[in-house]
């Protein structure tokens, strides 16, 4: 993939001297020929190219971050099941909160929100 995007560069960037030293070119022809014909469709392609890599990385650091929270959170069961009194938690957060990644729905174990008041009309799909 690299090779060719640095051989179209190679070949953009001998067009523009070519049109810098022209009689009838000028520098800034050649700057926009290079940009234009080199730097603008090489860096459109490396981006298409490289997705699947930036994918495959995304999906590895989530798979850590889950990995690092169901080690915490089988931790922190695993003391609780032995008898030992669990850390208390810090005002305000919830367990495994301190990694920056996706938290597993309900981890706090607080309880359901209230129900609504009977005072706002319930929303419903149109017919």
């Amino acid at each position: 993939m690299y090779l060719v995007i640095i051989t179209w560069l190679y070949v953009t960037l001998m067009m523009a001297v070519a049109e810098a030293t022209s009689s009838t070119g000028s520098v800034l022809g050649a700057f926009f020929t290079f940009v234009l014909y080199g730097l603008l469709p090489m860096g459109i392609v490396a981006y298409i190219l490289g997705t699947p890599s930036r994918k495959r990385a995304l999906r590895a650091r989530d798979q850590a971050e889950q990995a690092a929270y169901d080690e915490k959170l089988a931790a922190q069961t695993h003391s609780q099941s032995h008898g030992q009194t669990p850390q208390p938690p810090v005002a305000g957060t919830t367990p495994g909160a301190e990694t920056a990644g996706s938290v597993a729905p309900d981890a706090g174990s607080h309880a359901a929100a209230a129900a609504e008041s009977q005072l706002v009309a319930p929303v419903r799909k149109e017919p």
